[in-house]
């Protein structure tokens, strides 16, 4: 009965709406969030400390050089634009994903798993974040971002 019922929405359409409806809920907030980190570290928005600032820190904490911090700053702003329009999903999704490995290994691991969620002075965030940001850009990777995207203006199957 559940396959036959399945198939029958997926033949009608029900099943590319709900396709489509939850890769879209998964677009917006990861676009909106490393839009939001992105033109914080471009533009000092929200805030950030902006371009030069951002290389530095990176530079001298993380020993990260700084073509790799501007390509990052790139990932987060273009990447959460792309993704959240839907405009080259996959690349964009890639540059988040990118982003967000580093950051695990370089900035949250030391701290574990969970968030700091008492603030406990001295104490980072660990990786908690980081994955489920991961796994939603993975899955954009894999999947594409679906039947309401600008890909799909561009590039129609």
């Amino acid at each position: 009965m559940f396959l036959t019922t399945g198939a029958i929405m997926a033949k009608n359409g029900f099943g590319s709406v709900t396709e489509s409806l939850s890769l879209l809920l998964l677009r917006l907030p990861l676009g909106a969030i490393f839009m939001a980190h992105g033109s914080q570290k471009l533009f000092g928005l929200f805030g950030g400390h902006g371009v030069n600032a951002t290389i530095k820190t990176f530079e001298e904490k993380l020993g990260i050089p700084p073509i790799f911090t501007i390509l990052a700053m790139i990932a987060e702003f273009g990447g959460g634009l792309g993704v959240l329009i839907g405009c080259l999903t996959r690349l964009s999704a890639l540059g988040i994903a990118v982003v967000m490995v580093v950051a695990i290994y370089k900035v949250n691991l030391v701290n574990g798993f969970f968030l700091n969620l008492n603030c406990l002075p001295g104490r980072g965030q660990g990786i908690e974040y980081n994955i489920a940001l991961l796994g939603m850009a993975l899955s954009l990777l894999f999947s594409g971002g679906g039947g309401w995207c600008v890909d799909r203006m561009l590039w129609r199957r």
